[in-house]
Parts: structure tokens; sequence; C-alpha cells
């Protein structure tokens, strides 16, 4: 920080002020309390000092009183650069980067040339994606520091961050031309001019591109040698050099023969295009990969990638002979290898019969690849009929009865029965398989996380705490702290199917935490990269993070969070009052360890704007996921209650854009159309309403009509029969709850195609929403519909159901294993 000259001091104070300004920086923040304490003493209404003094309070875990004297700081002296980039600094702190940059830019209008704050706004914009002012404050510090790598090689990042290529491409131009007396394999130096290649060819100049990086391959300035060859093979492709380009990605395939990329590039060059296989192109492409399996022989791709383009016979006897290699040589993850043909009808049937016949004929003189043979058949059973699992269990039976000592066929069992809605045995099965070993973490993992689902909270955490730190407050509290996904999404699930919605709210949001932290751990790259000129790396790194929250982990707690606030706004989550617990001050320079002061999500439960708190969660999801119906009917659920009746239009129109016929669309068309908000508006704003609905349903159609027509067009489907009967529940309520029973008792039916989601909605919907007295009788129905199923089932025969499964005797001990 620079010193401003505002506010003067006596000599001894300004000597005082340098210093705390250096003890400040090199975090001696207790000596540095006592010189801005020294420094009050004789000028107390000196602002830079007491916004230092805030500063330096801030890190030592006096929080609030630091912020206040930072305020104050700025209320002294509202014209000092310190005071604002003081300010900014304690926002950055708490991840609040608007208003840190906010902070900065004013700082910047009472010293424009200070490169510190300067710099700090560079890392801000580049954070917040505010490219264009991120160009002008890069050219700011170049033009001060002109001898300056960094400011050469930031301009040049922010010219083409902002797609003004021929601008950074001139930019890092002329700083490549200043560079002098580079040693041999500088590898930061060759990092740099690997981006420059790469920046030449996104402008379009291919040849000029190639000829860079044959120069500085030539002069081992560029000391990658798989990335040059990656390069080359690319840059020949784009200017039409189709034989080179095949000989270099069939040198990198030497290197990499499991690289699709490598694949789809050889292919490329030979005139074949991967995605999009025609019957002209398919005999020579299999003709290739024959070749590259030659002469590839250890790799597994070629003779994978050929079963996609493959059809009718070459199929069947390619398919024959990768799948009795993989069956022979035991390879657990083979039907996950060939499940995407699958969508092929044609290949499925043909894959299943094949691994029949081998199964056949290998259970006498084979019983290893036999054992294999009937793992992969109850795999593809259970993925092709999840709902009828009594071949894929028939098959799995049999193959533990031969082999009852592989956690592999438990782990697969488990997985059968929690298809078939059945998460009491496939937890105790999952159990069966880590009491094989337990020394294996990732059998310790699964039947946690089978137990989760069953609703056995506390027991998952007690087989969790075998691998967990024994230092840790809980085993819950180590695993949040190190970001497992799968634990908080789970316990999330968890808490949610057992009613306990505070907690399960708190889950979700440390899911949304870690997302932030990991967003937030993007900003220190920001410099470093540019240091350490890992450029291509750092494009990548912000590509990546730009799309951070499509990950569906964060997507199932945005949503899963946002129907609990939901359910809070309308009244169906019981909210509970809860005592603000004060952690003690700590006033030594090191911070005390994070006090939990809402333990039980009470605070979350409690959130005074839950539609707001939803709206955050979800908003991200509709650009990244435009096609995800789920972030639709959710975002129109929000806009609703929030009567943002036009944002609710927009969410039914992009799902419609989707699936037009989509149940859950149908649904909320009525609920909007019944909206009581939404008849209560102004004859203009219903003229409005009604001209944007247009085209979701037709005009001048009674609501039951058009609900009628609806389940007509939809025979036989249990979802379009679910939709019918909660609108036709919105319409006209307790009036039609007998047409209600009468139609959703019809799903039991063994013609209707009927999931157990569908069939859970529906006996949830009549026993809270409905309060029919039918609700019993639907269970029954259910009970009878899915045998194999105990969700339906009611909580005391659940604990029965437990108590007989774990007085069964354990499975024999794998040998070699304690």
């Amino acid at each position: 920080m620079a010193l401003s000259s505002k506010r003067a001091l006596p000599a001894k104070e300004t000597a005082l002020f340098k210093s705390l300004l250096q003890l400040y920086e090199t975090r001696q923040y207790k000596k540095a309390l006592k010189v801005a304490d020294q420094i009050l003493k004789k000028a107390p209404k000196h602002g830079e000092t007491t916004s230092m003094k805030g500063l330096v309070l801030t890190n030592l875990n006096r929080k609030e009183e630091g912020i206040q004297l930072v305020k104050a700081g700025i209320t002294l002296d509202i014209d000092s650069h310190i005071c604002w980039h003081v300010f900014g600094i304690v926002h950055k702190a708490d991840r609040n980067y608007e208003e840190a940059l906010k902070c900065y830019l004013q700082a910047l209008k009472f010293d424009k040339d200070n490169i510190n704050i300067l710099r700090d706004s560079a890392q801000l914009q580049v954070q917040l994606r505010q490219y264009e002012p991120l160009q002008e404050t890069r050219l700011a510090l170049l033009k001060l520091r002109p001898n300056v790598r960094l400011g050469w090689v930031g301009l040049t990042v922010a010219y083409h961050l902002n797609n003004k290529l021929s601008e950074a491409r001139t930019v890092l131009q002329q700083y490549l031309k200043t560079v002098k007396g580079v040693p041999d394999y500088d590898f930061e130096f060759s990092e740099l001019l690997t981006y420059y290649v790469t920046l030449t060819e996104e402008t379009g100049d291919y040849a000029d591109a190639l000829q860079l990086l044959e120069s500085y391959a030539k002069d081992r300035s560029i000391v990658d040698k798989s990335a040059i060859l990656t390069i080359k093979a690319r840059l020949l492709q784009k200017l039409g050099r189709s034989n080179e380009a095949a000989e270099a990605y069939d040198c990198l395939l030497v290197q990499s023969p499991e690289s699709f990329e490598y694949y789809q590039g050889y292919f490329l060059a030979k005139g074949i295009d991967l995605e999009n296989i025609s019957d002209e192109t398919r005999p020579k492409a299999l003709e290739l990969f024959q070749a590259l399996s030659e002469a590839l022989p250890k790799a597994t791709s070629p003779r994978r990638l050929a079963l996609d383009i493959a059809s009718g016979d070459i199929f069947r006897s390619m398919a024959g002979a990768y799948l009795q290699t993989g069956l022979v040589r035991g390879v657990p993850s083979l039907f996950s290898d060939v499940k995407a043909l699958y969508r092929d009808t044609n290949k499925q049937d043909v894959i299943g019969e094949l691994v029949l016949h081998f199964s056949s004929r290998l259970a006498e003189y084979d019983p290893t690849t036999y054992v294999w043979s009937l793992y992969f058949l109850a795999q593809h059973h259970s993925h092709v009929s999840p709902t009828k699992p009594e071949t894929a269990l028939h098959f799995i039976n049999t193959a533990l009865e031969h082999t009852p000592t592989l956690p592999e066929l438990y782990m697969i069992k488990a997985r059968i029965l929690k298809r078939c809605g059945d998460p009491i045995g496939a937890s105790q099965t999952m159990e069966d398989a880590r009491m094989l070993d337990f020394q294996d973490r990732f059998l310790n993992t699964k039947s946690a996380k089978y137990l989760l689902r069953d609703g056995l909270i506390e027991q998952a955490n007690s087989v969790l705490g075998l691998f967990t730190k024994k230092d840790a407050p809980s085993p819950g509290a180590d695993l949040e702290e190190m970001q497992s996904l799968l634990y908080l999404l789970e316990e999330g699930r968890a808490y949610r199917s057992v009613g306990k919605l505070s907690l399960a709210l708190k889950r979700y949001r440390a899911v949304e935490k870690t997302f932030s932290d990991f967003e937030d751990d993007q900003y220190d790259f920001h410099s470093y990269c540019l240091r350490r000129h890992t450029l291509n790396a750092y494009h990548g790194l912000l590509r990546f993070e730009d799309t951070l929250r499509s990950h569906p982990a964060y997507v199932e707690s945005a949503l899963a969070a946002a129907e609990i606030y939901i359910r809070i706004y309308d009244g169906g989550a019981k909210v509970i009052g809860a005592a603000t617990s004060q952690a003690n001050e700590d006033k030594e320079a090191a911070p005390a360890a994070p006090v939990d002061d809402d333990p039980d999500g009470l605070k979350l439960l409690n959130a005074k704007k839950p539609l707001e708190e939803a709206t955050k969660l979800v908003r991200p999801l509709e650009e990244l996921l435009p096609l995800d119906i789920r972030v639709w009917t959710t975002s129109f659920d929000l806009a609703l209650r929030r009567g943002k009746y036009l944002q609710a239009i927009r969410a039914l129109r992009a799902i419609q854009n989707v699936r037009a016929d989509d149940p859950e669309l149908h649904y909320r068309v009525v609920l909007l159309k019944t909206s009581p908000a939404s008849t209560s508006l102004s004859d203009r704003s219903r003229v409005v309403l009604a001209k944007a609905l247009d085209g979701l349903t037709p005009p001048d159609v009674p609501l039951e009509e058009l609900n009628t027509l609806f389940l007509q067009k939809n025979p036989g489907s249990a979802a379009a029969a679910f939709s019918y009967c909660r609108s036709l529940w919105v319409i006209k309520g307790q009036a039609v709850i007998s047409d209600v029973e009468e139609s959703l008792l019809q799903l039991a039916r063994p013609e209707i195609q009927l999931s157990i989601e569908v069939a859970l909605g529906a006996l949830e919907f009549l026993q809270n929403v409905a309060n029919s007295a039918r609700s019993e009788e639907f269970r029954q129905a259910m009970v009878k519909r899915f045998p194999l199923s105990t969700v339906f089932k009611t909580e005391s025969e659940k604990a029965s159901i437990r108590t007989d499964l774990q007085a069964k005797p354990p499975p024999p001990e794998e040998p070699g294993h304690e």
C-alpha cells in the first residue's frame, strides 16, 4: 500500500504509519495493533490509521469490531485511497467480490496509478468475469511498468478473454521480441510459447501457427514433446494436410493408445467422423480399427470403439470376442464398458445372448469365467428390466451360491434390490460385502451409502467413522471438512426422507458452500498462472469454473434445498425458533477453530425469505442446464409463489421446448391458471398474462376439459394419470376426492406403466394432500404390485424385516482377510 498524503502526520507518526503498513504486509498483526494504537493516541481522528487498525483486528478474530473501525476510517477520510483499499480487502475476505471491486475502483479515483490497487482490481475483474474493464486495468498496469513481463502477459490474457484475439496476439508478439537470454529447457517460457502458438491457431492463421510450432520445436524452446505433436496434428488437419496429420496422430496413438481424442483425430484425417458414421464410411472405419487393433495389441479402445459402429453379423462376431476377453480376464467393469451400446436394442439383445451362451458352456470347465458371466448377466437383466428384477436376482443368487466370497457379487445384488425398491435388503447385502473385507475403504463407503438410503443414519456414521480421523468431532464433521459430496448428498437425502428438514437443508447448503469454495479457489490462480505462464491450463480452468454449477451434485442439492424452502414458505415445514450461540472471542493472532452456531440447521429452517434463498440456488442452473425439466419446474414453483408470472411462463415455455407433453408441464399450467393471485390481477395484467400463455394451452378451453384431454392423449401412462389427478384436485378440490381416489387406485392395474417413484408420489399425495381415507388401500395395492419392494411397508413391518435380515449368518470370510 502506498502512503497517502491527504492527512499529514507528524514525522514520528508518519514513520510509525509506514511501519504499520509493513507489519501488516508481513502478518505481524499483534505488533501492528500496538503501533496503530500508538499513532491514534497522538492523532485519534486519523482515518487511514483507524482503517488499518480495523483491518488488523479482522485478522485477529475480532471481525465485527474491525469492520466498524474500517467504516469509521472512511467516514474520517472519505478521499483516502488507503481507506477504500482497506474496505475492499475486508469485503474480499468475506468473498463479497462485487463490493470489494467497487471499493477498489473508488480508491483508484484518488490514486489512479496505484499498482497494488490496480493489480487487486484486475484479479477481481477476472473473478467476476468483467473482461472489458479487465482489459483497461491491464493496459494501465502495462503503461505504468512496461518493463515487467507480467504486464504484457496480463494484457494478452485480458484481450484473449475478451475475444480480441488479434490484439492479444500482437501484444504477446511484441513482448516475445524483447525476451533475451532464456536458459535451455525453461519450462515456464516453453509454456508461454505453447500458448502463443495456440493463440495464433485461434486467430485462424494455421500456417503461421504451424511454422511457429516447428521453429520452437526445432530449437527446443518448447520442451513438451507430447504437446508439440498434438498441436501439430491438429494444425495439419486444419490445413488440409490429411496424410501428414494421420501420421502425427498415429505417433500419438502409440504413446497414448486409449485416448479417444487421438482416435477421433486420426479418423478425421482419414476422412471419417466417428460421431457421424454413415453406411459409406462404416466399412473403411472397421477396417482401420482392425488395423489399429493389430498394431496396438494391448490397447482396448480400438476394439471397443469398433463396437459402436459395427452392426449385424460383424457386430456379433466382434462383440463376442470382446466380451469373451473381458469375462476371461474377470474385468468387473465390463458391463459398464459396454452399457452405452444398449441404446441400440438389437445390440442389447445380441450382448445378452452372447453372454448367456458363454455362461452355459463355462459352468463345468472354467468356473471363474462362469461366475463373471453370471455377474454380467445379472447387471444386464437389471438394466433391461429394472422393475422386473426376478431374472437378475436369479443370476446373481446363482453366482453367490457358486462363489460366496466375492464382494462384487454382493454389491450388484444390493444394486438390484435398490432398483426394485428394497433399500432394507440392499443395505444389508452391501453390509455383507463390507464384512468380507473390513480393510477395504471402498466397501466401507458403499455400505455407509446404502445404510443412509435405508434411513439408518447413526449406523452409517458409525461405519464411516472406521476410516475418518479419530480426533475429529464426528465422522460427519470430518467428511464435510474434506468436502465429501457423496456423504453430504446421501445424508441430506436420508434426513429428508425421515422428515428432518432442518438437517437435510443444512447438508444441502454445505454442498452449496463446497461449490462456492471451488469458485473461490480459482482466485489465487489469476496471478499464479500469469507468473508461471501456464496460460493454456488457465483458460481451461476458467472454462471449467464457468460451468461448475452444472455438476450433478450441485444440481441435486440446489433443487432439493429449493423444495425444502418452498415447503417452508407454504407452511409444510415446522419452523422452530433457535437461540443464537455466541462463540468465545479469541484475541490471539491464530484464528480459533470454527464454531457451528447452527448445529441442527434451525436457523436455516427459519429463513426470513425462503423463496429468495431458493432462487439464488436455482438461477445459475437456468443458463447452465436449459434442457433439464427439473430446473424449470422448480423455477416455475418459485416464480409462481413470488408473483413473477412472466418468469413462471418463461419456465413453462422452456419445459415445452424440451417435452411438450410432459406431465409436470400440464400440472403447472393448471396451477398458473388457478392461482388465486393471478385471478386477482388487473384487467390489463390478465390480458398480458393470457397473451403470454398463447401456445401453452388451446384458447378458450375450460380447465376440466383441458385436463381430460391430456389424460386421453396419454393412455397407459402412470405419470400422466397422476398429473391428471393432481390437476383435478387443484381445479375442484375436495369435491372430486372420490374421482381422484378411484383414478389413482387404477394405477395398480398390471397394464399401467408404473414406476416406484410415481407410486410413492401418489401415496404421499393421498396421505398428505388429499387426506384420503383410501390411502391405506392404495398402499396395500402397491405392496402387491411391487412384491420385492419394502418402501411401501409400514414402519413396524420394516423393523421386522431388518431384524430377520440381521439374524441371518454373515457370508463366509474371504480367504486372506482378517
